[in-house]
């Protein structure tokens, strides 16, 4: 069955809405099954927490190839076989992390994995094009809220599977997800039909275009990667943390901490709601101040653990508020181009967490906790300090033709 949408047609079905949103918390998990188990597989490996931190950055920056030169296809190819295609390459993908020999194989195949998780970036676009205007933020809202389950439950699920059979049998229980949903999706997902024609390497230049003319892009991608690197500061260190003095967690107990984050997952809903009824700019600083807050909160953390609890709650809460808000705003600006939006608020939104796990890391070898908690405020204060001067100094200029 073809769908097209904008065109007057009903919208997408709750069950469609459903199996998007767990093909993107499923998918996105890939991302995130590391995180928890940083330690301990840089101590299967022998390398120290710097070295152990970069698996996350290496996953993040294959996230950003994929997402400039596959996500934009999304415009280009018929999107259901687009999405199961990916989907095979990510299984494959899975398998090679499970039996990498050594550091430097599991670098690699943890980039090839954020290459190929990139397969959410063309699911959240695509419910977008089949929603009704009207409701285009709560389904937007309602799909990354299986996102960001996804996300908190990968470091709770990784946890518990390394601690029963080791942190091998975590890839290899992702790679079996990964196989089913893609059966899933090639029996459930409605085809869409394009009628946009141009070439791959015009396609890819568009975007440039995109980003060139369209304001609200260009400061929601500033947004989005300043508030990833604040996610990434935190969850990237917070393992060592939490596996160091006093503490001394094992991966289960890590895990569970992502359980606490899943008020992002009601912000998401919440922001998505308030984007389309008009309030995206009063929401977005609400949202900003929140993750300053975050992180003056959890600085006694090294040693209390309520105060990481609670840091974590509203960081969460904060981050991916922002995120489904940005989404909800670059997504009215041009059908058409709905993929191809994506990819540049995404590369901007990946790039700021990778550069945030780096530098997390990093600061939590030679400076500690506290080091931690004032580079994630940091970068939620230079969003905070973003927001008050687009209000006063950026002026909308005349938009451009599509191309």
């Amino acid at each position: 069955m073809y769908v097209k949408r904008p065109d007057g047609a009903s919208g997408l079905s709750g069950k469609i809405v459903f199996i998007m949103a767990v093909a993107c918390g499923i998918s996105v998990a890939n991302l995130y099954w590391a995180q928890p188990l940083l330690d301990t597989i840089g101590g299967a490996f022998h390398v120290g927490t710097t070295v152990a931190g970069m698996i996350v950055t290496f996953t993040q920056l294959g996230y950003v190839i994929g997402l400039i030169f596959i996500v934009p296809l999304g415009d280009l190819l018929e999107r259901k076989r687009l999405i199961v295609s990916i989907s095979l390459l990510i299984f494959v993908a899975l398998v090679i992390a499970a039996v990498a020999p050594t550091i430097h194989f599991f670098l690699v195949a943890s980039l090839i994995v954020g290459v190929t998780s990139v397969v959410v970036q063309i699911l959240v676009p695509f419910a977008a094009t089949l929603a009704m205007d009207h409701e285009r933020g709560k389904v937007v809202g309602q799909v990354m809220s299986g996102t960001l389950l996804g996300i908190l439950f990968a470091r709770t699920v990784a946890g518990l599977v390394s601690e029963v059979a080791g942190w091998r049998a975590v890839f290899g229980l992702a790679a079996i997800l990964t196989l089913v949903l893609t059966v899933i999706l090639a029996r459930s997902l409605p085809k869409y039909e394009h009628s946009l024609d141009i070439s791959y390497p015009r396609l890819l230049h568009s975007i440039g275009h995109l980003v060139r003319t369209e304001k609200t892009l260009r400061l929601r991608s500033v947004y989005g990667a300043l508030v990833f690197a604040d996610f990434s500061v935190l969850w990237t260190s917070l393992t060592f943390l939490l596996a160091g003095a006093p503490y001394h967690y094992s991966d289960a107990i890590i895990g569970l901490f992502g359980l606490v984050g899943a008020a992002g997952a009601i912000a998401a809903n919440v922001a998505g709601r308030l984007a389309d009824k008009g309030f995206a700019n009063r929401t977005t600083i609400v949202l900003l101040l929140i993750n300053v807050i975050a992180f003056i909160l959890m600085i006694p953390g090294s040693t209390h653990i309520f105060p990481i609890i609670i840091g974590i709650l509203i960081l969460d809460a904060g981050v991916q508020g922002t995120h489904i808000t940005n989404q909800s705003e670059i997504y009215r600006l041009r059908p058409e181009a709905r993929s191809r939006l994506t990819t540049a608020y995404m590369t901007s939104y990946f790039t700021g967490g990778a550069i945030g796990s780096a530098t997390s890391a990093a600061i939590y070898a030679s400076h500690g906790w506290l080091g931690v908690c004032i580079l994630g405020a940091a970068y939620a204060i230079a969003a905070v300090i973003f927001w008050i001067f687009e209000q006063t100094a950026f002026k909308e200029k005349p938009r451009a033709p599509t191309v």
